[in-house]
């Protein structure tokens, strides 16, 4: 789903604990006990993750359309 408006965007990341702000862009980070052996894995707070960039566009964020209630 497209979102091209920032108060959407700011209202769905606050609605969700798995996303947060990294300058434009909005990641999702979910907990994965195994993430230290994928390409995509963090450690937060001494706990491993996957995390998934959705970064601005001209158009907007493109994000999976659970997200949208």
């Amino acid at each position: 789903m497209l979102i091209n408006s920032l108060e959407k965007m700011e209202e769905i990341v606050k609605s969700n604990k798995t996303l947060a702000w990294n300058g434009w862009d909005v990641v999702q980070n979910t907990f994965d006990p195994v993430g230290w052996r994928k390409p995509e894995g963090v450690r937060i707070n001494n706990k491993w993750y996957t995390q998934k960039t959705f970064a601005l566009s001209t158009d907007g964020w493109e994000i999976p359309n659970n997200f949208v209630r």
